[in-house]
């Protein structure tokens, strides 16, 4: 396989994850998995990725683990509650985000990327029905394509590491279609920032209400919630 088409993709098990390395794969991309286990309070999407990164046919999955806990400032650490009910679209950052989450995941994908020689990276940041998270703007994943080629060593020997953001400008409901007209299961994925014991979705938290959202202007039925 060419380098040039060799992706780490960042895969939580989530919806949007599972659509944006779905559509790397129809470009023709090879896909490499890196799932991160960054200290959230629950296993849930963890299952979730695995069950993804088989149902994709990666190349290989990886599992790292980085402590974002020990630091707190998020609900999806413990730090606090995780909010229910929230009016979504709003301005305010919300509790949910972790700080420097996705520059942490991101670089370790950057770091994986030039072992293998891949020269791309695939996340699955979406800046318009999403929480308010500074680092799923399209100006955060430009400036971290900045960073990558100057950071590394295959960057400053030519190399042009690009960051794939597909859902980037994509509505919910557009990223379900996208992903149901590649013949996705998102009965596999995980959404829900604080299911319950049994490991169903709250429905309450920004997660679980945006993917309802999601789904309800699509016009399908989240197979989540058909059983």
């Amino acid at each position: 396989m060419s380098p040039a088409k060799r992706a780490v993709v960042l895969l939580s098990g989530g919806l949007d994850s599972y659509t944006a390395a779905a559509i790397a794969r129809s470009q023709g991309y090879g896909l490499f998995a890196l799932t991160v286990r960054y200290g959230q309070v629950h296993a849930q999407e963890l299952d979730a990725a695995r069950r993804v990164a088989a149902a994709l046919g990666v190349e290989r999955h990886r599992e790292l683990s980085v402590d974002l806990a020990a630091l707190g400032g998020s609900a999806l650490t413990g730090a606090a509650a995780v909010p229910k009910d929230r009016v979504l679209d709003e301005e305010e950052i919300p509790s949910t985000y972790v700080p420097a989450r996705n520059t942490v995941l991101l670089s370790l994908a950057l770091a994986w990327a030039e072992v293998l020689g891949a020269g791309a990276l695939v996340i699955g940041v979406n800046a318009l029905d999403y929480s308010g998270y500074p680092d799923c703007r399209p100006e955060y994943i430009a400036a971290f394509e900045r960073l990558a080629a100057l950071a590394t060593k295959a960057g400053v020997e030519g190399v042009r590491f690009r960051i794939h953001a597909p859902l980037l400008d994509m509505t919910k409901a557009d990223i379900v279609r996208r992903g149901l007209s590649l013949g996705l299961d998102y009965g596999l994925t995980h959404s829900c920032y604080d299911p319950t014991p049994a490991g169903a979705p709250c429905r309450r938290c920004d997660s679980c209400r945006l993917r309802a959202r999601g789904f309800a202007e699509a016009d399908v039925v989240d197979p989540l919630h058909a059983r």
